[in-house]
């Protein structure tokens, strides 16, 4: 048997079992689910122990990460590893879901889970690809090992530590990291740069407690009038970030870049259908796409004070917070990002209040050369799979562990999305397309292949 045959014959078992693993209700950002957490990996990790792989599961100051290889590594052979995460976002708000987040269902020919898209479904593709050259041939063209991790949605701080521990048991010829998306069904993509990350959070404190807005109203300052003053003066009426040298750093795209990134397909009316929008807005100068993906963008993630039950309540809250994340481009460091915030937030902050700013999580942005020998077998892989010419993008999405795999491994990663743009991860509702599912698969086997040529 060939592995495309035993990959058909098993496909409906496939989604079967990737229903299962989306049952787990594995959000790292909660303490509440640890157990979850701790239970998903037990079964992903029996999973690729049943499939011929050895696998180990290494507990750490956070949640647990699996590592599984080929049984015996073959002189001559390339070695892949292969990235992903079964950690998944918070699925609030609940009420938005056409269906229970963590109850899977297929509609429309997709299915709908929390993790379906980001990351379970796409790292799942790559493991059943493997499985199916186990299955019927009993190796694959390349050595592999899956590394996956349970903290990637909080900034994977034990993965970064696993990495400088076990440097010597992960030494390989590439990455492969399926955690971004394509541009269109039917239109591939090879991602070369991913934007970074600068997590915050910005707390206002006030009088002791809430007060009487009739009795008070007028002689103390208000901390939810601070904290709307300071977040609003973050971006100027041209989507331009307000704050001292934040885009000094920032490198420009080049001439071929913004060839690349005209290429992928675009519809202001069918984008803003797609997100329920009126009006597209961002930094003046640039496209959409470039925007999205190339530029500094700075957004509030929520905010937070007062009262906000039913009916009214007068008063003067104590407290007002927000939690704000920047998005960095090459060439940007997140720490230096994050001081100039830091320095311009308690700038524009009055006397009359304490200022309080909790630094997140962090990431730099990345960006790999789209013309190395694994890089055109990436997109030969593509173009086999899709039978189409494969575009070279930008994300505007972060996968903060690809530069720690580059500064600690020294190894380029291949960033091949398999989501599609309207596949909500983050967001209620999410899902995986099933074509896109089987044909990652697809995609997966021949990019081993490809790599075995090498």
């Amino acid at each position: 048997m060939n592995p495309e045959t035993y990959y058909t014959e098993r496909k409906n078992k496939f989604l079967d079992k990737l229903c299962e693993y989306l049952r787990f209700p594995s959000i790292s950002a909660q303490a509440v689910y640890k157990k979850d957490i701790e239970a998903c990996a037990e079964w992903i990790a029996s999973y690729c122990e049943g499939i011929g792989l050895n696998t180990q599961i290494f507990k750490t100051e956070g949640c647990p990460i699996i590592l599984a290889s080929s049984p015996v590594r073959r002189p001559g052979k390339k070695k892949v590893l292969i990235y992903g995460h079964y950690d998944v976002q918070p699925p609030e708000p609940l009420d938005l879901w056409k269906s229970p987040p963590f109850e899977p269902q297929i509609i429309n020919n997709a299915i709908y889970a929390r993790g379906a898209s980001d990351n379970k479904g796409q790292h799942f593709a790559h493991l059943l690809a493997v499985e199916s050259f186990l299955g019927s041939q009993n190796e694959a063209p390349c050595d592999v090992i899956f590394l996956l991790e349970g903290e990637e949605e909080v900034g994977s701080q034990s993965l970064t530590k696993f990495l400088r521990e076990h440097k010597d048991i992960l030494n390989c010829d590439c990455i492969v990291v399926s955690d971004s998306g394509m541009p269109a069904r039917n239109l591939p993509a090879l991602t070369y740069a991913l934007r970074g990350v600068v997590a915050l959070e910005l707390i206002i404190k006030g009088p002791s407690h809430d007060l009487h807005s009739g009795v008070y109203g007028g002689a103390i300052e208000n901390p939810a009038y601070v904290l709307c003053k300071i977040i609003a003066g973050l971006k100027d009426d041209q989507g331009r970030i307000t704050i001292p040298g934040i885009y000094d750093d920032v490198r420009p795209l080049s001439a071929e870049e913004r060839l690349q990134l005209a290429r992928l397909p675009f519809s202001e009316d069918e984008f803003k259908k797609q997100l329920g929008v009126v009006k597209i807005f961002g930094e003046s100068g640039f496209t959409t796409w470039e925007r999205r993906a190339a530029r500094p963008t700075i957004e509030i993630n929520g905010i937070t004070s007062g009262y906000q039950g039913e009916g009214s309540k007068t008063i003067i809250p104590s407290v007002a917070s927000a939690k704000i994340t920047l998005r960095i481009v090459p060439d940007q460091r997140p720490e230096r990002v994050y001081e100039l915030v830091r320095k311009h937030i308690e700038g524009a902050c009055p006397d009359t209040v304490t200022l309080s700013i909790v630094p997140g999580h962090m990431g730099e942005a990345y960006i790999t050369s789209y013309d190395s020998v694994y890089s055109r077998a990436a997109i030969d892989a593509l173009r086999k799979a899709y039978g189409v010419e494969p575009v070279l993008m930008r994300e505007g999405g972060s996968v903060p562990i690809v530069t720690e795999f580059k500064k600690i491994l020294g190894v380029d990663s291949l960033l091949i999305g398999m989501a599609l743009p309207d596949d909500n991860p983050h967001s209620p509702n999410e899902k995986f397309d099933i074509d896109s599912f089987y044909k990652g698969i697809e995609m997966s086997m021949l990019l081993l292949e490809e790599i075995g040529k090498i």
